[in-house]
């Protein structure tokens, strides 16, 4: 039934997954936060806010979310070259990975923070706190859950751009899906890495619901 497969090298694939996983899921975060923050800041009746600089951005975010993975993937070629050296492997995928994911984590957080109540808000302003005060001791602390949510939806959603990379050769599980469950017909391979990605799905978001609910109890 697995006549096919190479354990080594499933092993390997496995490895490369979860590194371009964790690398662009930090850096995505990292981006992602920030960004999803300034947009619900300058949005309108909010503490800073500013229509035209939360139109451009909203536009740039809309913008990078609307294009295709792997149209994303070939587009960021000669950036990923000059990021990176390399648009192959483990290192090239990791920058349209960010690219394609931060801007979809920003709108998370953003949406997150809007369900923050008004009321805690106004009672920091009341108090005196400055617009950071409020930020990091009022916004980020309330909306903690939905923004660790937000980053499992985002890892989810990493984990199929990761298979979406091996279209260019960037390593992988759907790397190694494509070349040899795909192309040379072998079907047992196809179904170990499959399997292997569910189960990664699963564990994440297991792992994500359970960290939400701790989160929640605080």
């Amino acid at each position: 039934m697995f006549a096919n497969i190479n354990w080594a090298d499933i092993g390997q694939a496995t490895f490369d997954t979860l590194v371009m996983l964790a690398g662009s899921l930090g850096f995505s975060v990292l981006l992602g936060l920030p960004l999803g923050v300034i947009l619900f800041l300058t949005g309108r009746g909010q503490l800073l806010a500013n229509p035209a600089a939360n139109a451009a951005l909203s536009f740039a975010v809309n913008v990078l979310r609307s294009v295709p993975f792997v149209i994303l993937l070939i587009v960021m070629i000669p950036l990923t070259m000059l990021l990176v050296g390399t648009s192959l492997g483990v290192a090239g995928a990791v920058p349209p990975l960010v690219v394609g994911a931060a801007p979809f984590y920003a709108r998370l957080v953003e949406t997150a923070l809007r369900e923050v109540d008004p009321g805690v808000v106004e009672a920091g302003q009341a108090m005196g706190a400055t617009p950071r005060q409020i930020v990091f001791g009022v916004l980020l602390p309330e909306a903690l859950p939905g923004i660790v949510a937000g980053a499992t939806v985002t890892a989810i959603a990493l984990v199929s751009y990761t298979a979406m990379a091996g279209v260019v050769g960037a390593g992988g599980l759907g790397d190694l899906a494509i070349r040899f469950g795909y192309q040379r017909f072998q079907t047992d391979v196809m179904v170990v890495t499959v399997l292997l990605l569910l189960v990664l799905v699963q564990g994440l978001q297991w792992a994500g619901d359970r960290l939400v609910i701790k989160l929640s109890r605080r």
